[in-house]
Order: structure tokens, then C-alpha cells, then sequence
């Protein structure tokens, strides 16, 4: 059994991870989900989950162990909601209008991410926003390193062929090939 000191330590420990990356885990979460509110709720969802384990994860692992089970999460979250979203008894509003403004291009991006299956999103996300590499990638999604490449390939053609990103597409994704 542990001492009320040892399990303050773990606390605190926990508590530091989290208040020294809860905004990268908000960004990779909101590019995940496409929605702000969304995004937090699975950055808590996952902490709620890895809290009781924080003992057995090492501290050089966290990152990745948590950038994992956010990825891990929003499948399921992805999977749960996918009834509901077919079921729904009206028509979805119109899509906005392209942005007019330079500022609005991570919108227009963060949009045409949310048109991406959950996979390709995912090694979009992790490759290229949170600069892993492709084995890094691999590892964290569970996958060969053949498939992160082409689902990769896959994802970054779907984004130029964007109709929303067409007039970005040489300032968004040129860098990206």
C-alpha cells in the first residue's frame, strides 16, 4: 500500500505534466476533432483515463503514451458518435463560405482535416502538426510504417484537392510533400 506522501508525489507529478502540456494536447485534439469544445472534452476524457495509471507510466513516455490514447479515444469517440450522426432527422447547414481573409486558412484547414477518415486525420495530425516521424507515427498508431506513408499519401491528396483549399494550397501543403 502507498503512503499518503507517495501518492502526492504522483499527484503533483501529474498535475505538472498537465499544466506544461495541456495546450499541445488541446491543439492535436482540435485538429483530431475539428471542434474546440470537442477537443477538450477528449484532452479531460483522456487524463480522466490515464490518471489511476500515472504511477506505471514513465516520465519519458507520457508524452507519447498520451498522445496515443487521445488518438485511441477519439476512434471511439469517432465510433460511438457515428450513429448519431447518420440519424439526424434534418439537413446540415451550409458550408461557410471560403475565408477572406488570411487569418481564416487554419479554419478552411482545420475544416477540410474534419472531411478526412479518422485514420488519415490521425497520421496527418501526428505527422505533420506534432512533427513526429514516420516510425514515431507508426508506433503510436499500432501500424506499420508502409501504412502511415500511404494513408499519409492518401490524406495530403485529399487536401489539395480541397475545393476550399485550392487558392491555399501552395501556402498550406507545398511544404508538407
Amino acid at each position: 500500500m502507498r503512503s499518503g506522501t507517495e501518492r502526492a508525489g504522483e499527484d503533483a507529478g501529474f498535475s505538472e505534466f498537465v499544466v506544461a502540456r495541456w495546450g499541445s494536447l488541446v491543439q492535436t485534439a482540435y485538429l483530431l476533432t475539428g471542434d474546440f469544445h470537442e477537443a477538450e472534452d477528449l484532452v479531460q476524457t483522456t487524463l480522466a483515463k490515464a490518471y489511476p495509471h500515472w504511477r506505471r507510466i514513465r516520465p519519458d513516455t507520457a508524452a507519447s503514451y498520451l498522445r496515443s490514447a487521445l488518438v485511441n479515444n477519439n476512434r471511439s469517440r469517432v465510433r460511438r458518435r457515428r450513429v448519431s450522426h447518420l440519424l439526424t432527422p434534418f439537413l446540415p447547414d451550409r458550408p461557410a463560405p471560403a475565408a477572406a481573409h488570411p487569418g481564416e486558412d487554419r479554419d478552411l484547414l482545420v475544416a477540410a482535416l474534419a472531411a478526412l477518415p479518422e485514420r488519415q486525420r490521425a497520421v496527418v495530425v501526428l505527422r505533420y502538426w506534432e512533427d513526429l516521424s514516420l516510425e514515431q507515427v507508426a508506433e503510436e498508431l499500432r501500424c506499420s510504417v508502409g501504412t502511415v506513408k500511404s494513408q499519409a499519401s492518401r490524406a495530403l491528396a485529399k487536401l489539395r484537392s480541397d475545393p476550399a483549399l485550392l487558392d491555399h494550397a501552395a501556402d498550406l501543403l507545398g511544404a508538407t510533400s
